[in-house]
């Protein structure tokens, strides 16, 4: 019975995203994003119910039903004064694109996201990293304002790449990870309608072989990552080849839809914001390696019945089939286009 209520929570929650991507008025948008935002309230809740999970999912709320109500009297007073001129209009779109960027988590208005991950199941988390992101990003699409857009993305790619240096939770540096890649697909976004959208995919693919493997593992703290000590070296490679994914680094598949933007900004000019960009995902890069260094470079002591054979579970082979595809992803597509 839990588990068809969870179902219809997660059908609702698909609708009132594409409710809001299919709306063709602001108040249709803003009822959809209230139906995605009371079906994932209950989702966040599911299974074991401690603290963590209940201050989650409070903040969450209080935070998303906060960026609405602006949202919806923003909505109100730009209907109202549309005849009347009572305020220039870029007042409107910047307060909107605020409430947008408050709902995405993206800075500087980022500072309840790595809260709200810590006390989320890995399963939730990934719901928040990618499909939460959606519906306010095809909204942010309708309005872009160049000098706006690159405030947000150089606080993003910044608040990203510092903030995941000192961070010992994994979720919490999966949030941050999350807030430098809202950066490039912010970047994407001013400069290309679909690019964003071409990002995002291949974002979701990565995110979700990682994660899957972090709930598989049950991993969710730094100090954890030695226990790995005992594990499958070959599932110990993927994991953490795939973090190197993740990060853009070729190359895997996760660096293709960062050379997308990076070409775009040299067609377009933009060669400051590709320095900064660049610069700062090295950072990234650098946290993810402190992570594979960990495991590698470290001396364990163990015998070779002390392996794991995580192999044995279903799951895993989905998994590490999605991994071999993220870390060779890039060399099959090089090699599809040279046949073609």
């Amino acid at each position: 019975m839990k588990k068809i209520s969870n179902n219809i929570f997660l059908i609702m929650l698909i609708f009132g995203s594409l409710i809001t991507i299919s709306a063709n008025s602001w108040l249709g948008a803003w009822m959809g994003l209230e139906i995605n935002l009371l079906s994932f309230i209950p989702l966040m809740n599911e299974g074991k119910k401690n603290l963590m999970t209940s201050e989650s999912s409070l903040k969450y709320f209080l935070t998303q039903a906060f960026a609405s109500s602006i949202l919806l009297f923003a909505i109100i007073l730009m209907m109202m004064s549309f005849n009347l001129n009572w305020i220039n209009n870029n007042f409107y779109e910047l307060l909107i694109l605020s409430t947008l960027l408050l709902k995405n988590g993206a800075a500087p208005f980022h500072f309840w996201f790595p809260g709200v991950m810590e006390g989320l199941s890995w399963i939730n988390g990934l719901i928040l990293m990618t499909w939460q992101k959606i519906a306010p990003l095809m909204l942010i699409s309708y309005n872009i304002n160049y000098n706006f857009f690159l405030v947000a993305i150089i606080l993003s790619m910044i608040i990203g790449a510092l903030g995941g240096l000192n961070q010992t939770s994994l979720r919490k540096l999966m949030a941050f990870s999350s807030i430098n890649h809202l950066g490039w697909m912010l970047m994407a976004m001013m400069n290309n309608e679909l690019l964003w959208l071409v990002y995002f995919m291949f974002y979701f693919f990565l995110s979700m072989s990682i994660v899957l493997m972090f709930n598989n593992l049950k991993l969710f703290h730094f100090n954890q990552i030695f226990n790995l000590s005992i594990m499958n070296p070959v599932i110990k490679f993927f994991l953490f080849l795939n973090l190197l994914s993740l990060g853009g680094l070729p190359p895997f598949l996760g660096f293709l839809p960062k050379w997308l933007v990076i070409q775009n900004l040299v067609e377009t000019h933009q060669l400051f914001l590709l320095f900064i960009s660049v610069c700062l995902t090295l950072i990234t890069l650098y946290y993810y390696l402190r992570m594979s260094y960990s495991i590698y470079m470290l001396n364990f002591n163990k015998n070779s019945w002390m392996l794991i054979d995580s192999f044995n579970n279903k799951n895993m082979t989905f998994i590490l089939t999605m991994n071999f595809f993220s870390i060779m992803g890039l060399m099959i597509i090089s090699l599809i286009y040279l046949i073609l």
